[in-house]
C-alpha cells in the first residue's frame, strides 16, 4: 500500500512541477475576459472576409477587337516582338468587389528596362530578374487581370508568373518568350 501511495504522490509532484514550469498553473489567477480582449486586439479578424475560389484562368496574347472587347489568345509561346501584349485573366467564383492581389514575374535574366504604366506598387529584385506588382482592383464581375507589353531588351526564354490573393497562391502561369524568325 505504501508503494502505491508513494507512486501517486511522486506522480502528483512531477505533474505539478511540470505544470508550474510550463505555466499551466500560474501564481496569479487568469482573467479570461482580459485574455479574450487582448487576443481580439492583437489578432483582428476582418468582418468582410470572402472565400476566394478560382473558377477560370486564361493566359496568352491580348487581342482587342474593333469594339474594344478584350480576348486572350491562349498560348504559352509568346513571340518576342515589340508591342505584343501578354498576360493573364482570372475569374473568381461568386466574387464581387475589390480584390488585393500580388503578381510575381520571374524572368530567365534581367531585361534592359523595367516599367509599368500605372505607377502602381512595383518592385524589382536586386538581381533584376523578378518583379512584384501589388494592386487593388475592382472586380464587379469577379475578374482580375494584368498584362505586359514586350519592349526592346526583354529576354527570350522561360518565364513564370505567380498570382496571390491574401498571400495565398491562386494561379501560376509558365510560358516562354520565343524569338521571331
Amino acid at each position: 500500500m505504501k508503494t502505491i501511495i508513494m507512486r501517486i504522490w511522486t506522480t502528483t509532484a512531477v505533474l505539478a512541477s511540470f505544470w508550474l514550469i510550463s505555466g499551466v498553473i500560474g501564481s496569479e489567477p487568469i482573467n479570461a475576459t482580459s485574455v479574450l480582449v487582448e487576443n481580439a486586439i492583437s489578432s483582428p479578424v476582418p468582418t468582410n472576409v470572402k472565400q476566394i475560389v478560382v473558377s477560370n484562368t486564361e493566359f496568352g496574347l491580348k487581342r482587342v477587337d474593333s469594339q474594344g472587347n478584350v480576348t486572350i489568345f491562349q498560348t504559352t509561346k509568346i513571340p518576342l516582338q515589340e508591342g505584343n501584349i501578354y498576360g493573364w485573366r482570372i475569374k473568381l467564383k461568386d466574387y464581387r468587389g475589390e480584390v488585393k492581389w500580388r503578381e510575381v514575374l520571374r524572368l530567365p535574366k534581367p531585361p534592359e528596362t523595367w516599367g509599368t504604366d500605372n505607377g502602381e506598387d512595383f518592385s524589382i529584385s536586386v538581381d533584376g530578374t523578378t518583379s512584384v506588382t501589388r494592386r487593388t482592383q475592382s472586380a464587379p464581375e469577379g475578374v482580375i487581370e494584368n498584362f505586359w507589353t514586350i519592349a526592346p531588351g526583354d529576354p527570350v526564354g522561360k518565364h513564370r508568373i505567380e498570382v496571390y490573393i491574401d498571400d495565398r497562391l491562386i494561379s501560376t502561369f509558365e510560358f516562354e518568350l520565343i524569338p521571331v524568325k
